[in-house]
């Protein structure tokens, strides 16, 4: 699984022109999922972003997770994380899993962010959404369960 994570002090998803939801303070959690991950890339996954400390405590520096602050959680899925880039102009997204297995998959980590108890949005699987968002800081944070680095 690759996931970006945007700390937001607010995002939303648009679908064919009308809100869909929206968080305020909070992560944005762009997920793509390729035919190799399982439930132990979500529990990692999962684990690491509601506890990474990118959040701002009372002397401002970034010692609070989205937990410690009570923050809210939007899940967009993103094929496109999977991009190949290696040959030619245009993208090859092999490595990104088809609806089948990609489905199942981002509804289990929707399953395990929803069960930290915290407010957790998403976007619709598969949909032609406009993501709208205020990217605090900015931090902006690549994670790939492959490479865990």
């Amino acid at each position: 699984m690759r996931a970006v994570i945007q700390r937001v002090s607010q995002c939303s998803v648009t679908i064919d022109g009308s809100l869909h939801s929206s968080i305020e303070q909070g992560l944005l959690i762009l997920l793509g999922v390729e035919d190799t991950d399982d439930t132990a890339d979500i529990e990692w996954l999962s684990r690491k972003i509601l506890h990474m400390r990118i959040f701002d405590d009372e002397e401002g520096v970034m010692n609070k997770s989205v937990t410690d602050i009570s923050g809210e959680l939007m899940v967009v899925s993103q094929f496109t994380l999977h991009a190949s880039v290696k040959k030619g102009n245009r993208p090859s997204y092999l490595r990104a899993s088809k609806p089948p297995v990609a489905i199942p998959l981002y509804e289990a980590f929707l399953k395990s962010m929803a069960d930290s108890g915290l407010h957790v949005r998403a976007g619709v699987f598969g949909a032609d959404m406009k993501v709208n968002l205020i990217n605090d800081g900015p931090v902006t944070i690549l994670i790939d369960t492959k490479h865990k680095e």
